[in-house]
């Protein structure tokens, strides 16, 4: 691949002001292509791209495209930057009345210089907001589409669409339906921004001197033109990537917009380090018709405040996950002290689920056309919800880091929504590290709250996630959760009951359906405030699990605990695979004995904490 840096504009507004500027701090700068211009560091613009672009295993040339004008400048530039000097290009232009046209410097390198391979364009006098970006990523996804390829950002509050090319992507092919050249108000809802930083198939060069001959005016010879000629006349194939940051100093831009932006870099550079971004996701309690979630079923499930995991991460020099003291140990006092923590704890912390994550979230975005920055960062996490009892600690985990992810690459909602965001959750844990689960916890996690879920097959099947509704939290009656201080696997609680219901077994399809139903049965409970009722559908909920799971499934621990609640007249079930219970006992002097009997029972007992979103904040970073 050839990569072409196009640096022959005149800029004229610039130039014109920092003469006339009377303050004199700029005088030294009369004369200096923008490109040249000073930047972070004493760096140049031209050399972050330099920086970005001189990579031999992914480019055989570079070449630079001037115009006479400021050919010298240039030229000694490479001299001293050890940029080849025969590939400096002079189009020979000394005027912005006399220009050829972007799109005419781009032919005048391929034809002069007999240039037959794809080729990668790039505006050298724009400054990308994050300039250390993954180069290789943008030609691993061009080479896996069938056609060009433009990268776009999308425009900051401020920025008008009218300054810039615009597109319109299709989110699920990527490919570009529409390029508008510095559309009028109204003419597109995209506020997605191309800016001169392409990728163009060998065979598509040609085109370019077809477009030209139809283009005598060098005001006509834009990118943006010749895209929106490309797509509508010739049907060409044209594919969209994502850059997930912005672009400054594009196009004729003023003394202001080089000082704001200088201003702005470097305070960001010699201030303080970059805040660590810290996440929280919540343990989460099933309501109401699991274990349906991963058999089309229907369930109501709750964040819960009382157990969290948090993700923190810092900008680094490099990538480093760190151990958490307490659940990746890697130090013991003694041999017995392993055996005893390895008994209880088991062998796998929460490292891996950081790793996955990470691992999944670069392969999502490059799949998914975004080109992530490479910045670094230190990753740790830590947590308290407690292990094996069935209150989703894995997927809270995952969660967090993964809102890290996001806030740290500026990933929004829109590249990521939200049902999408719990089927990633999931296959990081199933598909990275082969753990059983089922959608429900992950939907809760990114949903947070209270939460309806309906994993219908037709749906599934049209969409690839469930129909997922929140849920009004005001005046929730006193839900509480007790769980084995020494729980055995939570995982196996699961039996044969996939089997089964793939199998089409008519107790357990039967059984599904009853799920679904409990489920808007309570939803209508929880409309109403009718918390008896609720109850009722609760206690329901169990039996019906212990139909089909058996006792010996549900195992001893579990059923002491449903069998101590019921003692006490309260409503019970399980909130997920196993290993605590969930219950809701409107007798609130009833609720003080049944907890001193769970602790007397060696169980831990608390009042549910249930938290709202709307609600809650921790530092606004959930």
């Amino acid at each position: 691949m050839i990569c072409i840096l196009l640096v022959a504009g005149h800029g004229t507004v610039l130039e014109t002001q920092i003469k006339s500027d009377e303050t004199g701090l700029y005088s030294h700068l009369s004369g200096v292509p923008k490109a040249l211009l000073p930047g972070i560091g004493g760096k140049k613009i031209l050399d972050f791209w330099w920086e970005t672009v001189n990579m031999r295993q992914l480019f055989t040339e570079v070449y630079l495209v001037t115009n006479a004008d400021k050919y010298k400048h240039y030229e000694r530039w490479a001299t001293a930057t050890d940029f080849p000097v025969e590939n400096v290009i002079n189009d020979g232009s000394t005027t912005l009345e006399d220009r050829l046209g972007a799109v005419a410097d781009l032919e005048l390198v391929v034809r002069s210089r007999k240039l037959q391979d794809d080729i990668m364009v790039i505006a050298g006098d724009m400054l990308c907001a994050d300039q250390n970006f993954d180069i290789a990523q943008v030609i691993r996804f061009f080479r896996s589409k069938p056609g060009e390829l433009i990268i776009y950002y999308e425009l900051e509050e401020g920025e008008k669409s009218s300054s810039r090319g615009i597109v319109e992507v299709c989110p699920d092919s990527h490919r570009v339906t529409r390029f508008l050249e510095k559309p009028q108000e109204g003419r597109t809802a995209s506020r997605l921004a191309s800016v001169v930083f392409y990728c163009i198939q060998r065979d598509t060069l040609s085109y370019m001197s077809d477009f030209l001959n139809q283009q005598p005016q060098t005001t006509g010879r834009t990118f943006g033109q010749f895209w929106e000629w490309l797509i509508s006349e010739k049907q060409r194939h044209v594919f969209g990537m994502k850059l997930p940051t912005g672009f400054q100093l594009i196009g004729q831009v003023g003394l202001s917009d080089y000082t704001k932006w200088l201003t702005h870099y470097s305070t960001k550079q010699q201030g303080s380090p970059a805040k660590p971004i810290t996440c929280r996701s919540y343990a989460r309690v099933g309501l109401m018709g699991n274990p349906s979630d991963g058999f089309n079923g229907k369930t109501i499930a709750m964040t819960i405040a009382n157990f969290w995991a948090e993700a923190t991460l810092l900008d680094s020099q490099t990538l480093v996950l760190v151990p958490h003291p307490l659940n990746d140990p890697t130090e013991f006092g003694s041999l017995q002290d392993l055996f005893c923590i390895s008994r209880k704890e088991g062998y796998l912390g929460g490292l891996r689920l950081l790793q996955a994550t990470c691992k999944k979230f670069y392969q999502f975005c490059s799949k998914q056309g975004i080109a992530l920055t490479k910045q670094n960062f230190t990753l740790k996490y830590d947590t308290n919800i407690p292990r094996q009892v069935g209150l989703a600690g894995s997927s809270a985990i995952v969660s967090a880091t993964l809102k890290c992810l996001m806030k740290f690459y500026n990933i929004t909602d829109n590249d990521l929504p939200k049902p999408i965001r719990a089927n990633f959750i999931l296959n990081v844990e199933t598909d990275e590290l082969f753990i059983t689960a089922g959608l429900q916890d992950r939907v809760v996690q990114v949903y947070e709250g209270l939460v309806y879920m309906d994993f219908s097959k037709e749906f599934m099947e049209e969409h690839g996630f469930g129909s997922y509704t929140p849920m009004d939290m005001s005046e929730l009656p006193p839900f509480w959760l007790a769980y084995l201080s020494d729980p055995s696997d939570s995982g196996r609680i699961h039996s044969n009951i996939r089997q089964r219901w793939l199998s089409e077994e008519p107790l357990v399809i039967e059984a599904m359906r009853r799920f679904a139903e409990l489920t808007d049965q309570a939803r209508t409970a929880f409309r109403d405030k009718d918390w008896s009722r609720l109850a009722q559908l609760m206690d329901q909920n169990l039996e019906l699990r212990r139909s089909i799971y058996t006792d010996d499934c549900l195992g001893p621990g579990n059923l002491k605990m449903v069998q101590l609640a019921r003692q006490f007249g309260s409503a019970v079930k399980l909130p997920g695979s196993g290993g605590a219970v969930v219950g809701l006992c409107l007798d609130q002097a009833r609720l003080v004995e049944m907890r001193q009997a769970f602790q007397e029972a060696g169980c831990v007992f608390c009042v549910i904490s249930p938290y709202n979103p709307s609600a809650s904040a921790v530092g606004g970073q959930h």
